[in-house]
Parts: C-alpha cells; sequence; structure tokens
C-alpha cells in the first residue's frame, strides 16, 4: 500500500550574519562578516547540530558574507554536506529562490542561504503575512534560520507552508 500523505520538503532559511560595511572601493559582494557575525554563524551551525539539523543540499549565495555564514556548517553538523553556490541568490529576486526549491522537490530537506529583502519575502509568502509578521516582527534577523515545511503544491503566491521553528544565535 503507498503512503498517501503528500510529500513535504523541510526547507531552512538562513539569511546571513551579521556582515561589516563595504570598505572604500570594494564590491557589496565581498563584504564579509563582521566580528558579531563569524560568532553568530558558529553558535547557529552548533545549534543547528545540536537539534539534529543536516540539510541533504545547502544552496548558498556566492557572496562572501553566505559562504562565511555557511562554512561552520561543515565543522558542527559534517563535512559530507552538499554545498552548492549559486549566483543568482546574489542577486535575483525571490521568485529565483522559488524556482531553486521547486528544482530540488526530489530531496526531503534543502537549505538556503542566503540575503534581504529576499529571505524575508520568501518566508511571508511561505507561511503568510500574520504568520511572518508575528515570527519576525522586526525584520528577518541576521543569521536567523527558519525551518518552514513546504507542500508539494506549493507556488509563489499561496501561502500554505508551515513554520516549525526560528533559531536565532543567542549573544
Amino acid at each position: 500500500m503507498q503512503d498517501s500523505a503528500p510529500k513535504v520538503l523541510r526547507l531552512f532559511l538562513l539569511r546571513h550574519a551579521r556582515s561589516g560595511w563595504a570598505l572604500p572601493g570594494q564590491r557589496d559582494f565581498d563584504r564579509s562578516l563582521d566580528e558579531t557575525g563569524y560568532i553568530e554563524a558558529e553558535r547557529l551551525a552548533q545549534l543547528a547540530a545540536d537539534q539534529g539539523i543536516r540539510p541533504e543540499r545547502i544552496l548558498c549565495s556566492t557572496a562572501a558574507r553566505c559562504r562565511e555564514t555557511a562554512e561552520p556548517f561543515f565543522r558542527t553538523v559534517s563535512e559530507d554536506l552538499d554545498i552548492r553556490y549559486i549566483d543568482a541568490l546574489y542577486s535575483g529576486p525571490t521568485s529565483v529562490y522559488f524556482d531553486l526549491i521547486d528544482a530540488h522537490r526530489h530531496l526531503n530537506s534543502l537549505m538556503l542561504v542566503g540575503h534581504n529583502p529576499m529571505i524575508e519575502q520568501l518566508l511571508y509568502r511561505l507561511i503568510g503575512d500574520d504568520a511572518a509578521r508575528e515570527v519576525v516582527p522586526n525584520g528577518y534577523p541576521p543569521a536567523g534560520l527558519a525551518i518552514v515545511d513546504v507542500p508539494s503544491a506549493i507556488d509563489e503566491v499561496s501561502a500554505s507552508a508551515t513554520l516549525v521553528s526560528l533559531l536565532l544565535p543567542s549573544h
């Protein structure tokens, strides 16, 4: 007998940790995490490891601050993580994030490491405005990791995903 329950994708939405301002002549793309950001990234990765979070695949923006946020997951979660760097997560609109989710529906879990406003807009569209405002009333925080269960029939306009939790590194 086949399981008739619809397939759900466990989605991890990670906004990069705090970053410094661009130095004179430095591109926004090359901005690194600041001291607080490095601590946030390490704490969040440890928190994820402690909770058994191990996405099947990580799609990460190629921007320096996103790569630096994702890197601690190798040390704390697993050195065997399947991480892929995607330019479009840096420069693309929220629709790019939806396209990537759709292209990875065959997985059980997926982490996106990206930027605001796209990560915040994605959360709003997935779980709905009221639920998102309740969980991130002051905007999507740096190093925030939302865990969302996405049903197979979701699209960019239906808010039918379920927020499981929001993890934040403690300061």
